[in-house]
């Protein structure tokens, strides 16, 4: 999808909106919806959360694991998926609208893996029910991370309150080219099942 996205073609905020009514309908922790979105189109704004972006995964990737076994899919398929991660990095702040998923609350080392859990678990599921909805209106999305490395930096491009929220997820968003997709390939489906406990 990363080399797919049309970079030339806007985006209706009418339809950022549909997809993002539908995401606000996903499960969150004790129901507290205590998501927020930002919203971003303002080419400036997008050319400087590309530049942090970029930065952050040329840095990521230089730590990228590379030492699967020959027959694992992973491995064999990587050199691929840098390629064309590295486009979107390269071409991150042409998109034409980034969708920052956030949530509220800061969430420190000290607080433990269940509350980390529980705020990650409020807000990724909206995440990918407005990547679903966008599908279903031919738009293409990526989830990203990678620019979490200077999440501050994020945060004071667009403004966001880095003190009491935070972002869990960049979304781009265009419409995408060609006409149809394919399953991607993936570990055995017996690899990483367990019945009954591990």
């Amino acid at each position: 999808m990363r080399k797919r996205l049309d970079l030339q073609r806007p985006v209706p905020s009418e339809l950022l909106r549909e997809c993002l009514e539908i995401a606000v309908q996903a499960p969150t922790g004790g129901s507290l919806q205590q998501w927020q979105f930002v919203v971003v189109t303002e080419a400036e704004k997008k050319r400087a959360v590309g530049e942090i972006y970029k930065k952050a995964w040329y840095a990521g990737n230089a730590r990228r694991r590379r030492d699967y076994p020959a027959e694992d899919v992973r491995g064999q398929r990587l050199s691929q998926l840098v390629d064309s991660a590295m486009y979107l990095a390269d071409h991150m702040g042409e998109v034409p609208a980034m969708v920052f998923a956030c949530i509220e609350g800061r969430l420190h080392e000290a607080d433990g893996a269940h509350r980390l859990a529980s705020q990650f678990a409020s807000i990724l599921p909206a995440v990918w029910s407005f990547q679903l909805a966008a599908r279903a209106r031919h738009l293409g999305t990526v989830l990203t991370t990678g620019f979490l490395e200077d999440e501050a930096g994020v945060a004071s491009v667009l403004g966001i309150p880095y003190d009491r929220i935070t972002i869990a997820a960049m979304v781009p968003v265009a419409y995408y080219t060609g006409e149809s997709f394919r399953s991607g390939p993936r570990v055995p489906l017996d690899s990483v099942v367990h019945w009954e406990g591990w």
